[in-house]
């Protein structure tokens, strides 16, 4: 027997397998050394498309950096701290730096949570702002772009002369990636901007997924297209995005234009974090990788659409998900009033919202899989969810039929798997 930990919040819990009937799904960890000061500090000179960070700002500037909520893991503590250094180098004054959190329809950054996204010393010198996707009053309109979508910002990416933008690049399972422009919309747009581009992953004469929306995929993607076209409405002086460790920790940085190095570090991350398989298989288990991945149960789904990928149809997936956060909206069981998918579908065309859409995904895939999930969820919540709420991997496993073959993933949002004659495939 082989044991493998996995993540569940901020704990590990083990699982003893034979390993002639499961396959772990990981990237390959060797590209996965983190990176010093120096060498993060090296990407901001030597950026992609774009002068070095020296060279574009300077006394007089007021500069906004727009950074990631707690509900993903970017490297901010370490990248924020190299950038306010590097800008006050350049001669901008301190009190002409602030820092907004993207939260797009999320809750507001806690105090806990700014110091451990910014480090106390950040935390406690550079002014900070909050997005709210409902104030009206701390929003601004730009017209429209040429899809038509109605786009509506956070005042201050106007009100400051320079903006940079930081993230971290990741799978996600619409708009193909995340990080680069998704810090502008969903991250600083409002509630109908998010709603607008949103729904266009949907086809909803079919009540499916609209074509060319995909994990891992950003050309022909309808979704990360129309949130390019809203992004390029803000000037945008300069980007950092990262790809973190299993821990958090930076271990590749894209630094340069927004678009460019965005695309440059998800080329690189399609072709690190696809594994290939051959088959479909009966049984997945998958971890989220832990905290801030499970952090909720509409962050879990990320993980959850990784699975699927890997399972047969009529196949079992056993998810691991602390959900310290609950379901991550108070409001997301309303959309499991609905007898089937279809039904969902037909309700979101009538009444668009981000989070029914996340609600569909999620039934579509309790629909064709039988789902246990481990989690600190109320069991009625769960089942209300069409999933089978669990505590223990020691418990399903005397559910699950002793004999079938299974994937492992350790990491499931930051792995596709591929079937072997392409990447992403349904």
């Amino acid at each position: 027997m082989t044991e493998i930990q996995l993540g569940y919040g901020r704990r590990m819990q083990n699982f003893a397998f034979d390993d002639s009937r499961f396959q772990v799904l990981e990237a390959d960890p060797t590209n996965e050394k983190p990176l010093t000061d120096v060498e993060i500090g090296a990407a901001f000179s030597d950026a992609i498309e774009s002068p070095s960070i020296d060279d574009l700002f300077s006394a007089g500037d007021s500069v906004l950096i727009v950074v990631s909520d707690a509900t993903r893991a970017t490297g901010s503590a370490q990248i924020i701290n190299l950038l306010v250094r590097r800008l006050i180098q350049a001669s901008v004054a301190p009190s002409d730096i602030a820092i907004i959190f993207a939260t797009g329809i999320h809750r507001r950054v806690t105090d806990e949570e700014k110091i451990e996204l910014l480090t106390p010393f950040i935390a406690q010198r550079v002014r900070t702002i909050h997005h709210d996707a409902y104030d009206s009053e701390a929003l601004v309109s730009l017209g429209v772009t040429d899809g038509g979508i109605p786009v509506e910002v956070n005042r201050a990416l106007k009100v400051f002369s320079q903006v940079i933008l930081t993230g971290a690049i990741g799978f996600h399972y619409f708009a193909g990636f995340t990080g680069g422009r998704k810090s502008i919309c969903p991250g600083l747009a409002s509630a109908q901007t998010i709603e607008a581009t949103h729904m266009l992953a949907l086809d909803f004469e079919s009540g499916a997924r609209r074509a060319g929306v995909a994990t891992g995929k950003l050309d022909g993607n309808a979704v990360n297209e129309e949130c390019e076209r809203v992004a390029a409405l803000i000037d945008l002086r300069f980007s950092v995005n990262a790809v973190v460790d299993q821990r958090g920790r930076v271990v590749r940085v894209y630094a340069g234009h927004w678009r460019a190095a965005h695309r440059a570090g998800c080329e690189e991350y399609l072709a690190t974090h696809s594994v290939g398989i051959d088959e479909r298989r009966d049984l997945v288990i998958v971890s989220c990788g832990g905290a801030p991945w499970d952090i909720n149960l509409i962050q879990a789904h990320k993980a959850l659409e990784m699975a699927a990928q890997a399972t047969n149809e009529g196949g079992t997936i056993v998810l691991l998900a602390e959900c310290s956060n609950g379901l991550g909206r108070a409001d997301f069981l309303k959309w499991f009033g609905e007898y089937d998918s279809r039904a969902l579908a037909a309700r979101l065309r009538e009444r668009y919202e981000v989070n029914g859409q996340t609600a569909w995904s999620l039934l579509t895939k309790a629909e064709r899989h039988t789902i246990f999930l481990i989690s600190e969820l109320p069991d009625e919540q769960v089942r209300r969810m069409r999933m089978i709420p669990v505590h223990s991997l020691e418990e399903v496993t005397n559910q699950i039929h002793n004999a079938a073959r299974g994937f492992i993933l350790p990491r499931g949002a930051a792995l596709l798997p591929a079937h072997n004659t392409g990447p992403g495939f349904k």
